[in-house]
């Protein structure tokens, strides 16, 4: 498992600790990492990578290439997805079809809302 802290803001893996908080060294954005938890709040909605709540039946945005296990090519930055389907008691919290790939699960904080 990787310990890489990707940076909320612009998604970026070159981010470095600085006192108590986090730093992006791309956007220098800075958060407490602690107030930084999952995108699933105990109620169970689930936010985007921008923090808008989405529902069932939302079209999503891909804000970064997703390597996909199997595939010789990634799922590209910008790739529209229709029609979600929401899972909050799991890690990759989103169900879709993608063309060229099928179905398959995404996690939230990788996706905006279109």
């Amino acid at each position: 498992m990787s310990d890489t802290v990707f940076c909320p803001k612009c998604n970026s893996e070159f981010t470095y600790p600085s006192d108590t908080m986090m730093v992006c060294s791309q956007c220098f954005y800075e958060w407490n990492q602690e107030e930084i938890a999952s995108h699933v709040t105990d109620d169970g909605k689930i936010f985007d990578s921008n923090g808008n709540e989405l529902q069932n039946g939302d079209s999503v945005v891909v804000i970064k290439d997703l390597p996909v296990k199997g595939a010789p090519k990634p799922v590209k930055a910008g790739t529209k997805v229709k029609n979600i389907r929401l899972r909050p008691e799991s890690d990759h919290n989103i169900d879709c079809k993608i063309d060229g790939f099928g179905s398959m699960a995404l996690k939230s904080e990788f996706v905006k809302k279109a």
